[in-house]
């Protein structure tokens, strides 16, 4: 056992080592039994997620393309005869008039405002994005909502059945995980006839899996960053490189804003593959002359998301002959850039509506219970963490106080695979959390029926020491006692967002400001008190003992006239959340 588990609460530790004692015997069956499909599979929902489940799951995806990324090409055209075996062919996927999306972030948004914007033209819609974050299939969704259960259930017994038969000694019987749901995708939606599919690349984009389509209506690049550096490279450049790797032959390709560095990649990518690339206009441009644009997405970062869809869906209108895509106009715009400016249109008010009623939760979501706002952010890489910053700061600044009593602000963080951890936490700093909450993606540490949140790649072990990792940075940061004065703008007004009334930090140092926990739950217990109406804390099962108990800060929290809670570093650690703050999502 690591000493570094001597350094954790002892309730936790306790916790920790009883979920493990009732847990190695069912995870060590299901860890022997991950190669070994059910014989005679059930055929409800959660039988086929578990199937699922027997297949790779993205973190060993990962682990096997970093070792097979010598011949990443080899993988594409392993996709190409999976995509076969299960009856289909690439030519098929042209007749889905797809809408390609990659970025380093903000391609999931992007996506998300571009599906509604069709939507509200009338046009059946198919969307296939990841991560999930409560149910696996939110990744597969039809005008909008994610595909039911049954039909779930029915595609993928379907795709797994033909996999089954068509198996043979030269190739692996089951693509990964990723790979398995984006074939079952593409048979939804040809089977289920959408008039379109938006489709966001898994990773990169040159060897994503996705990257089988041939013929896209239509391709976006939104803003990059570094991220996935194992894979992708050490540099925005390199990055740039992998996701102009959609780019196609005579399709239109759309780019927002970017470094002069990463943007000569992306010109010379799509000189090289003979693709027409625009630079968006920023979206100022689109509301010049006209009423303001309202967005469902809130943070000043998704205007550039939205003027990106805006361009995407536009492109896609105007290459399908559909009427009513908007009047060009002039435009005073001198972008001095190395790409020609795509078209400045009047917005119509489809599109208007489309921009206002677009939904993507876990992405600068915010929800008011009681005393208690959680804000619910996905970021997870240096530039999506700053956008975040921002927005919650600004949030908080916009606040209505209700009364005039103490405020508490609370960090809940997760990190996952390959991200400059402290970095992020650095980042965070400025936002003076009077507590910072560290624990796993888990929802429960004890095992339970819903399988559309396990993850077999690594042990609780290693779980909660990269909590105790996160919690050592947190710690040490904040000692480092950096001048507020230079996070903070040059001016600073007392009614800006570092003039928060916070209620008396602990008495005990910096230290005594940080927990772990060792599962969300347990987390969400300490955070909110009893105070959350909705929130139920799920009962222990027998044999393993309840939440731990930090007293320390309890009565801050307890007696805080507003909680203000934001949770970020990992769309799994939002999704988790989200499970159980919102029970309809399971449902």
């Amino acid at each position: 056992m690591s000493r570094a588990w001597g350094h954790l609460h002892p309730a936790l530790f306790l916790a920790a080592v009883s979920a493990r004692g009732a847990t190695t015997g069912v995870g060590a069956r299901r860890r022997l039994s991950a190669r070994l499909a059910p014989q005679e599979p059930g055929m409800d929902y959660q039988d086929a997620v578990r199937t699922l489940n027997t297949l790779q799951t993205n973190a060993g995806y990962l682990e096997q393309a970093k070792r097979q990324r010598g011949d990443p090409q080899t993988q594409l055209e392993a996709m190409v005869l999976y995509l076969a075996r299960s009856g289909l062919q690439v030519e098929d996927l042209d007749k889905l008039n797809i809408i390609h999306v990659t970025g380093t972030k903000g391609k999931g948004s992007t996506c998300a405002f571009t599906e509604r914007i069709l939507r509200s033209y009338g046009l059946k819609t198919g969307f296939f994005s990841s991560p999930h974050l409560v149910q696996v299939r939110e990744r597969i969704r039809i005008n909008g909502q994610p595909i039911s259960p049954e039909l779930f259930t029915k595609y993928f017994w379907r795709v797994y059945h033909r996999l089954e038969e068509t198996k043979d000694g030269s190739c692996v019987s089951m693509p990964a995980y990723f790979r398995f749901l984006t074939l079952m995708a593409f048979h939804v939606f040809l089977q289920e006839k959408v008039d379109l599919a938006v489709v966001e690349v898994g990773i990169g984009g040159a060897y994503d899996c996705t990257n089988i389509i041939r013929k896209p209506v239509v391709c976006g690049v939104s803003s990059l960053g570094i991220d996935h550096t194992s894979l992708l490279g050490d540099t925005v450049e390199k990055i740039a490189w992998q996701k102009g790797g959609i780019f196609k032959r005579g399709i239109p390709a759309y780019t927002v804003l970017q470094p002069d560095g990463p943007l000569a990649v992306l010109r010379e990518r799509a000189q090289q593959i003979s693709c027409p690339l625009y630079l968006c206009p920023p979206l100022e441009a689109l509301e010049e002359g006209g009423p303001p644009l309202t967005l469902g997405l809130e943070g000043e970062h998704q205007r550039s998301n939205a003027a990106l869809a805006l361009q995407l869906a536009h492109c896609w209108l105007q290459r399908q002959d559909h009427p009513g895509i908007g009047e060009l106009k002039t435009s005073r715009l001198s972008l001095l850039r190395q790409l020609p400016l795509a078209p400045v249109f009047q917005p119509t008010s489809h599109m208007r509506h489309g921009l206002q009623d677009t939904e993507w939760l876990g992405r600068t979501q915010v929800l008011q219970r009681g005393p208690l706002t959680w804000y619910l952010d996905g970021a997870h890489t240096t530039s999506s963490v700053q956008a975040c910053v921002r927005w919650f700061r600004q949030a908080l600044q916009r606040r209505e106080r209700l009364s005039s009593g103490p405020e508490v602000c609370v960090l809940l963080f997760n990190a996952t695979g390959d991200r400059d951890r402290v970095a992020l936490l650095k980042l965070l700093q400025p936002c003076q959390f009077d507590y910072a909450v560290f624990c796993p993606n888990l929802t429960e540490v004890s095992p339970t029926d819903n399988a559309d949140q396990q993850n077999f790649t690594v042990t609780l072990d290693q779980m909660l020491l990269r909590c105790l990792e996160h919690q050592q940075h947190w710690n040490n940061l904040a000692e480092e006692q950096a001048s507020p004065d230079l996070w903070r703008p040059p001016s600073s007004e007392p009614s800006g967002p570092t003039s928060l009334l916070l209620a008396p930090r602990p008495p005990h140092g910096h230290s005594t400001n940080s927990r772990i926990f060792s599962c969300i739950s347990h987390a969400l217990q300490w955070i909110s008190q009893g105070r959350d109406p909705v929130f139920q804390p799920p009962s222990p099962p027998r044999g393993h003992l309840t939440q731990p108990v930090a007293g320390s800060g309890s009565s801050v929290l307890q007696e805080a006239a507003a909680i203000h809670v934001l949770v970020t570093g990992s769309l799994h650690l939002v999704g988790g959340v989200l499970k159980l703050l919102e029970p309809s999502l399971s449902q």
